[in-house]
């Protein structure tokens, strides 16, 4: 027996998981959790959109014309003695009016959120994969050098596949095998001295894998990125898959920068190098170890280029440049009232205003989870 004091000891603190700190710290910011519930409002509705406005026979057809409704306004009642029973609309009344053609908006909307949200998310999909692996490339084997004949090699493989896109496809396989003979001349000439002094000059070192990336991405950033988008839309043929795809190739820098940033701080960390010593290989350090420590600047700036994304959308729509018809996108709703602004105002303001909510409620998210990921800006 002890017949000193006794010790109490103060109950510890319940621990947190990295979530449950993460969500803490992210509902203390009002906006953000503002953003937050816009942002489920917007996907729910855009998946109810895709559902109610598909198939033979939609609930809301938003290609559905009646020149004899046309420039209704909001909350309008239908002339049902005119129209047949099935070209009344679903709640009796047109909700958001309807355009020149007679068409209901309303029903234009709830598809214009689903083209607005596929759009969104796939083009930064790309624009991650892409901005993911050329900076962990860059951050991870930046000090590296490119050799004369890996560059002259990749040139022709790229030249090869352009050449077989417009359907040359003998000049597309000679330029594929002399590609394939650059990227492996070192070891067919290394037997023989003789070629081995005469192609001195492809194996001496050109430029490093860093900056080869970062220059790229810098030429990339010299371009007006909408400017860009425009011209390479107006070449392709007009479908929502290349507006996809263009708009996801032309923002993957910002992504970049943000994964070679991490990446140059945890090349050097303790967990890398005995990751090295257990004779783990490089891509699995890169995706398994290295990754996951440096997603969380990717995923601020991931939301905030869904908003830019829409934004880019809606514009090109707006220019006649956008997902052509008889898809529906804000865009296009808001190029068509633009004639009407005066007599019909509400084919501006609504798909303006649904605009306006959908970026900002993205801002401010990702504003919100940038400060909860960031633990420099916690005490601000």
């Amino acid at each position: 027996m002890t017949n000193g004091p006794l010790i109490l000891e103060a109950p510890l603190a319940p621990k947190q998981t990295r979530l449950e700190e993460l969500w803490r710290l992210f509902k203390q910011n009002r906006l953000a959790i503002i953003g937050l519930f816009i942002f489920v409002l917007f996907f729910i509705t855009a998946i109810l959109g895709a559902v109610l406005t598909s198939g033979r026979d939609p609930l809301f057809d938003p290609a559905l014309i009646r020149l004899q409704e046309k420039l209704l306004p909001p909350l309008s009642r239908p002339h049902v003695d005119a129209l047949p029973p099935q070209e009344v609309p679903t709640f009796g009344r047109y909700l958001f009016g309807t355009d020149d053609l007679g068409r209901d908006v309303f029903s234009r909307m709830l598809q214009g959120a689903w083209v607005s949200l596929t759009v969104g998310f796939v083009a930064v999909g790309i624009s991650v994969m892409v901005g993911i692996f050329m900076g962990g490339i860059a951050g991870y084997f930046g000090e590296h050098h490119l050799r004369w004949n890996h560059i002259l090699g990749v040139t022709l493989l790229l030249a090869a596949t352009v050449m077989g896109a417009m359907g040359n496809v003998w000049t597309s396989l000679g330029l594929l095998m002399a590609g394939g003979l650059c990227l492996s001349l070192f070891r067919l000439v290394k037997p023989y001295r003789k070629l081995r002094f005469t192609t001195a000059w492809l194996f001496k070192n050109a430029v490093s894998v860093d900056t080869l990336i970062m220059r790229m991405v810098d030429i990339m950033l010299c371009f007006p990125s909408f400017f860009l988008i425009l011209t390479v839309v107006a070449l392709l043929p007009a479908s929502m898959y290349n507006i996809m795809i263009v708009i996801g190739l032309t923002s993957w820098m910002g992504t970049t920068r943000f994964v070679r940033a991490e990446f140059l701080s945890l090349r050097e960390q303790d967990f890398v190098t005995a990751a090295r010593a257990l004779g783990i290989g490089n891509f699995r350090i890169i995706f398994r170890h290295m990754m996951p420590n440096a997603i969380a600047p990717v995923l601020v700036s991931s939301t905030i280029g869904i908003a830019t994304a829409i934004l880019t959308e809606a514009g090109l729509s707006f220019l006649g440049f956008g997902v052509p018809p008889p898809h529906a996108t804000w865009g296009n709703i808001l190029s068509g009232g633009k004639g009407f602004i005066f007599d019909a105002p509400w084919l501006t303001f609504i798909p303006g205003i649904a605009i306006l909510i959908v970026v900002l409620c993205f801002n401010l998210f990702g504003e919100g989870l940038r400060d909860a990921m960031n633990p420099k800006l916690r005490e601000r």
